[in-house]
C-alpha cells in the first residue's frame, strides 16, 4: 500500500507540473509576483517535500550498509 501511495504522489506532482491553467493569466500575487512564478515556487517546495518522502520511505536500505574492511585492508594507502 505504501508503494502505491508513493506512486500516486509522484503521478499527482507530475500532472500538476503541467501548468496549463496559468499560461494566460496576468494576475499578480502580493502586489508584484506573477501567478505563474508563484505557482512554480510553491511547486518547487512540493517537489522537495516529495523527494524527502521518497528518500525516507522508498530508498533501498541495502545501499546504506557499510561493509567492514577485509583482512589486511584498513583503508590506509601505502
Amino acid at each position: 500500500m505504501k508503494k502505491f501511495l508513493l506512486f500516486l504522489m509522484i503521478a499527482f506532482v507530475y500532472v500538476i507540473h503541467q501548468d496549463n491553467w496559468n499560461w494566460s493569466k496576468t494576475d499578480v500575487m502580493l502586489g508584484f509576483l506573477p501567478i505563474g512564478l508563484a505557482y512554480h515556487a510553491v511547486y518547487s517546495i512540493l517537489a522537495a517535500v516529495m523527494m524527502a518522502l521518497l528518500v525516507r520511505f522508498a530508498w533501498p536500505k541495502h545501499l546504506e550498509e557499510v561493509e567492514p574492511p577485509k583482512d589486511g585492508q584498513n583503508g590506509e594507502k601505502h
